[in-house]
């Protein structure tokens, strides 16, 4: 299956926006409460849908379920000019009862389809593990271009696609890395 590189960087900045939201400065798991936050400010973000979709997608967090794998990865091969529209996927898409007044309100802003074909791609990449262990592009075209992202390719495919899948061993590694960086602006290390 082929993720284009459109989806490919924002799966980063959404699994990077999750993270940051995930726990508090006491390393409590605050990830609901703070979706809940996020949710109730979506007046002033479903303005920044276009320039940072991977912030207003996480008030969509675990609001989808999917239906049909293929429609999901046709969606992902697109980039960001040429995007699948909302009314082609919906039908391979619930939405939570929970989350379809939110849907609705961000329909009704211009490009809130296109939004929402991107909200539900990340979470469909957030859930699945089949984008990273497929790999390889189904094509025709053998050329340079397929060549060069062999290596993009193996890179995706040793990448976790959240902190949840992380190891144990990755996780203190993580935990090791901001202990250090927060001695190194000054801060007294936690025990």
């Amino acid at each position: 299956m082929h993720v284009s590189p459109f989806f490919r960087n924002l799966r980063t900045a959404y699994l990077a926006e999750l993270d940051d939201m995930r726990h508090d400065s006491e390393g409590k798991d605050v990830l609901d409460r703070r979706l809940a936050e996020r949710r109730s400010e979506l007046g002033f973000l479903a303005a920044m849908m276009e320039l940072s979709p991977e912030m207003v997608a996480v008030v969509l967090h675990k609001a989808f379920q999917f239906r049909s794998g293929p429609a999901m990865e046709r969606l992902l091969a697109c980039e960001a000019g040429n995007m699948t529209a909302w009314d082609s996927v919906s039908d391979s898409i619930t939405i939570a009862p929970w989350a379809q007044a939110t849907a609705q309100a961000l329909r009704k802003h211009p490009g809130g389809d296109n939004f929402l074909c991107v909200a539900a791609a990340l979470e469909y990449m957030v859930g699945s593990t089949r984008h990273a262990a497929g790999g390889a592009d189904q094509g025709d075209d053998a050329d340079d271009a397929d060549a060069e992202s062999d290596d993009d390719r193996d890179a995706d495919e040793r990448q976790p696609l959240s902190a949840d899948d992380l190891d144990d061993a990755d996780a203190q590694t993580r935990e090791d890395a901001r202990a250090d960086w927060m001695a190194a602006q000054g801060f007294d290390r936690k025990d």
